[in-house]
């Protein structure tokens, strides 16, 4: 009796955990992080301050929290498309992969998109606490070259990651700048027609001037 009362009192835990997750998630992206108060996250949530201290420590936590797990997901997103393709995929095939959780957003606007924008914002300086994804960022960087040598031999492996980073970056930066406001009030498929050439031309570089 005393394992089940154990249990109990741990997944009611962590059920009031993951609603303070998704509150904060939520607050933090109608209003941004200078907007969010810890009431309003306690008040939304269904739970008290005291179990913010319990599971998060203070409000800065919950919130660094929140924002880490929503990278994890668009990592995890991220990390399956690309993983489902093979050598015979193309460079396209391989912008598509990547970019789809981004284009996702883009197209669902609201709260998706706000949501990748406040995870944009920080990632800009990230927290140190986002090492704890390093191996993501890892298996998403492997996977990618994967396809990129089978695509395009006798380039890199340091070349490959620049071109992983600025085609990253590429994505951060249409989540802040006006232009992804722009390109977001598209109807999905110009989203994929104008994004993808944009990034598999990041990914596949300029040719190597002919010798002579």
């Amino acid at each position: 009796m005393a394992t089940e009362r154990t249990d109990q009192r741990r997944e009611a835990g962590q059920r009031t955990r993951d609603r303070l997750l998704a509150a904060a998630v939520e607050l933090l992206a109608r209003r941004g992080q200078e907007g969010v108060t810890l009431r309003e996250i306690t008040d939304h949530a269904g739970a008290n301050v005291a179990a913010v201290s319990y599971h998060f420590g203070s409000l800065k936590g919950l919130c660094d929290t929140a924002i880490e797990h929503a990278l994890e997901r668009y990592l995890d997103a991220q990390i399956n498309a690309v993983a489902s393709l093979d050598a015979t995929s193309s460079v396209e095939d391989l912008a598509t992969a990547f970019a789809g959780p981004m284009m996702h957003a883009l197209a669902a606007g609201g709260r998706d998109l706000a949501v990748m924008r406040t995870v944009a914002r920080v990632g800009i300086d990230p927290p140190e606490s986002w090492d704890r994804l390093t191996a993501k960022f890892q298996q998403s960087r492997q996977d990618v070259v994967r396809v990129l040598s089978a695509r395009l031999p006798g380039v890199s492996e340091q070349e490959f990651d620049f071109r992983i980073r600025c085609a990253a970056g590429l994505l951060n930066w249409l989540a802040l700048a006006p232009i992804g406001t722009e390109l977001a009030a598209q109807p999905p498929e110009q989203i994929e027609r104008w994004l993808v050439p944009v990034l598999a031309g990041a990914f596949r570089g300029s040719p190597s001037p002919t010798a002579g």
